[in-house]
């Protein structure tokens, strides 16, 4: 099945030959399933514990905020560069070192923690290193991902990482790392880097290498290389125009989102700490999405279920708007967690089966940068909408703008089906 070249530049094409048929995803896949759960679970419990301890060494809003928005940073300013450094390595052992340092990083402020000279400085290094690191490790994952299952496997196999995700961060790592904190400060730090340095172990059980066939005929230098993943990107039609709609509409999401706890104490008065039941709302919806998102790719066309994706939602913030209500707002956070979801596996696997392997952490890179950059100024335009207008405005205004974006969105997606459907071939083919 072919479309026209201006579509990509290059087939996408596995390094190593692809798995031979089978009827599940495979032991490369589940060791690799195992690693990144236990990388997510370590996860976890670092984003609850590492906020306790900043409140334990001060009370200033602005500088436990400052903690947050160094988890954004990193993304903005490394995206595209630790994805050519996963082009240029084996994608395992970037992944092994990665988790290194990770543990390291952790165990070092655990030892800060035990012998009592941690210092908020010590957090924000720790926080922005660890998201540094994240960029790489996260790059080299869904790389790694194309490589180990076939290709008309990728929904399920993002869907399984999907939902571990969720399970680990909201379901697991939070309480957890509460619990462990509560009992001794340093403890979840602890288990944290434990928690890296297990993850990294278990890649040893992946046999082979998973370096990506450069060619030789590439730029030779890193700038060279991130210029050429960006162009790439651009120069693909439909992966352009996903990136640049997606983004938009994730912050529009992010407006709305990132107010939900006003939402909850202000527009429904209801008491602090109902907030945490909504979040258990949005985490059930996230781990459904994860589960429902291969089957609906299989029984649907892959166009309506992306955008539906993004169409959903924006319905029920409407709804928050226009008929505010306790189970509206429950309503709105699980179906916009499946919503979104479904939408990140799908969209995940489009670009895994269409972006070449050689440029593959490059690309994403550039994805993520975007993603990245306008997530935080959709949090700040939510927060200056709702502060002028009010929160339900908000919840409209966010809703209206997301349905917007979907007109563009299936229109490209339509134009673009063939291309979408090579995804139910169990190899590569010519995109």
């Amino acid at each position: 099945m072919s479309t026209s070249r201006t579509d990509a530049p290059e087939p996408a094409a596995d390094p190593e030959p692809a798995p031979p048929a089978e009827k599940g995803l495979g032991r490369r896949f589940w060791v690799l399933f195992s690693s990144s759960s236990t990388s997510n679970l370590a996860d976890g419990v670092g984003k609850v514990a590492l906020p306790l301890l900043a409140v334990s060494l001060t009370r200033d809003p602005v500088l436990v905020g400052a903690l947050s928005s160094l988890t954004f940073l990193p993304w903005v300013l490394f995206a595209i560069v630790s994805g050519a450094l996963v082009d240029r390595l084996d994608r395992r052992r970037a992944m092994i070192a990665a988790q290194l340092v990770r543990a390291a990083v952790v165990g070092l402020l655990a030892a800060a923690v035990m012998t009592g000279q941690a210092a908020l400085w010590m957090l924000y290094v720790a926080a922005f290193a660890l998201g540094a690191v994240e960029t790489l490790y996260d790059n080299a994952v869904h790389a790694m991902t194309p490589l180990v299952v076939r290709r008309d496997q990728l929904e399920k196999a993002n869907g399984r990482i999907h939902t571990a995700i969720v399970v680990a961060d909201s379901f697991l790592g939070a309480p957890l790392g509460s619990a462990l904190f509560v009992a001794l400060a340093a403890l979840p730090f602890l288990a944290n880097s434990l928690g890296f340095l297990l993850a990294g172990a278990l890649l040893l059980l992946l046999p082979g290498n998973y370096r990506a066939d450069r060619n030789g005929d590439g730029p030779a230098n890193l700038r060279a290389e991130m210029a050429e993943g960006v162009r790439w990107l651009w120069n693909h039609r439909l992966l352009r125009g996903i990136t640049l709609i997606v983004a938009l509409a994730a912050g529009a999401f992010n407006a709305v989102m990132a107010m939900l706890v006003l939402f909850v104490v202000d527009l429904l008065d209801l008491p602090p700490a109902t907030f945490g039941w909504f979040l258990l709302a949005a985490a059930v919806g996230g781990v459904t999405g994860g589960l429902v998102a291969a089957p609906l790719a299989r029984r649907l066309p892959r166009p309506l279920v992306m955008a539906a994706g993004t169409g959903v939602p924006a319905v029920t913030f409407v709804l928050i708007g226009t008929f505010p209500s306790v189970p509206m707002l429950a309503v709105a956070c699980t179906v916009g967690a499946i919503g979104t979801v479904v939408s990140n596996v799908v969209t995940m696997s489009v670009r895994q089966a269409l972006i070449p392997p050689h440029l593959f952490g490059r690309v994403l890179g550039a994805i993520r940068t975007v993603l990245w950059a306008l997530m935080p100024v959709g949090a700040l335009a939510g927060g200056l909408v709702a502060g002028t207008f009010g929160l339900r405005t908000l919840a409209v205004a966010g809703g209206v703008a997301m349905l917007v974006l979907v007109v563009p969105l299936m229109l490209i997606l339509h134009r673009h089906r063939t291309l979408l459907d090579t995804l139910n071939s169990p190899d590569t083919v010519d995109t």
